[in-house]
């Protein structure tokens, strides 16, 4: 399958078990888990990537994303607030 079978390029958004996702939802929450991740970045820097991330977690459920993927990083795979909502993760 191809991106475009899942999401035309003319399309902005898709829903997926109830859910309207919008196309660079996975891109961004792996940009924002490599942000959070990374130590230089500033307290406020890493609260808005760790909210955005938090944000992202039903999308990515529905997804099936955390049902094929685990999160190899400890300190990501421990944000409480990620796994709490979790359906499917192996964190």
């Amino acid at each position: 399958m191809r991106p475009e079978d899942v999401l035309p390029d003319t399309a902005s958004h898709a829903d997926f078990e109830g859910l309207t996702i919008r196309k660079g939802t996975v891109a961004a929450f792996l940009a924002n888990a490599q942000a959070w991740l990374d130590p230089s970045i500033d307290r406020a820097q890493r609260a808005e990537a760790e909210q955005l991330m938090r944000e992202a977690v039903p999308a990515l459920e529905a997804l099936g994303v955390f049902a094929l993927l685990e999160v190899r990083d400890a300190a990501l795979r421990g944000l409480s607030a990620l796994a709490d909502g979790a359906r499917c993760m192996r964190w």
